[in-house]
């Protein structure tokens, strides 16, 4: 008598187990389900990419300081030098004239510069 009923719930219980887990995951395998997770893993990627573009910031400009530092670059210029240029030449036109849009920008024209 107690084996049968030891066996019957043994039964019962793996069998709620397996429907739970059978539930779970066709509830996983919705649409709705699939975007969230690809939204969750597309922010995810974007956070360890945006970390790694800090940390390679952040070595770029400790060698550079280690590169100034080698090369004696404080930061003064000699002031036998002559002072450097404020505009670029391709923003001046015949009769000294500035040309009216490259005045009112906010983007510097150094094509090396981090963006």
């Amino acid at each position: 008598m107690f084996r049968r009923t030891f066996w019957f719930t043994a039964g019962a219980a793996a069998g709620v187990w397996a429907t739970t887990k059978v539930n779970r995951k066709i509830r996983s395998l919705t649409p709705e389900s699939l975007a969230a997770q690809a939204a969750n893993k597309a922010i995810d990627a974007g956070h360890r990419l945006k970390d790694f573009a800090l940390d390679v910031r952040d070595g770029m400009a400790q060698r550079e300081a280690e590169l100034g530092e080698v090369l004696g670059l404080d930061g003064r210029p000699d002031p036998g030098l002559p002072a450097q240029r404020r505009t670029g030449a391709a923003g001046r036109l015949a009769g000294d004239q500035q040309i009216k849009y490259i005045e009112n920008t906010t983007y510097t024209y150094n094509r090396n510069e981090d963006h």
